[in-house]
């Protein structure tokens, strides 16, 4: 089974997020940090979460969620001066990328429960 860019892209987020956060000043390790942290490993294991269940919807939803809790918290530590600039940019390019990817799997399920819906009216 091929994986989606999804996964992946997310691995790569959690991936470059992790070690920069562990760079925080020592008073922001446990407020910024670990929030940014705690929404970007939630996020993927929603994702996770939703491959594993015959409907997904809830999932992919409360996913949604936590990447805009992630995008929130970006912005705070941009202007915070935890992250730099290109930092914050880098990390805006990963979440909006991920964000379309996350909008098209939500659009495929829409658009398959209206073909299954069409296919069996209910009378």
């Amino acid at each position: 089974m091929k994986q989606s860019p999804i996964f992946s892209k997310t691995y790569d987020l959690v991936a470059w997020l992790l070690p920069l956060t562990v760079r925080f000043p020592r008073q922001q390790r446990f407020v910024m940090a670990n929030a940014l942290q705690r929404e970007a490993l939630r996020f993927q294991e929603l994702l996770i979460e939703a491959i594993h269940q015959p409907e997904p919807d809830t999932s992919l939803r409360s996913a949604d969620a936590e990447l805009d809790k992630l995008r929130t918290h970006l912005r705070m530590s941009l202007d915070l001066k935890l992250i730099r600039p290109g930092q914050y940019e880098h990390a805006a390019r990963m979440t909006t990328e991920i964000g379309r990817l996350l909008g098209g799997w939500k659009s495929s399920l829409a658009a398959r429960g209206q073909r299954r819906n069409a296919a069996n009216p209910q009378l």
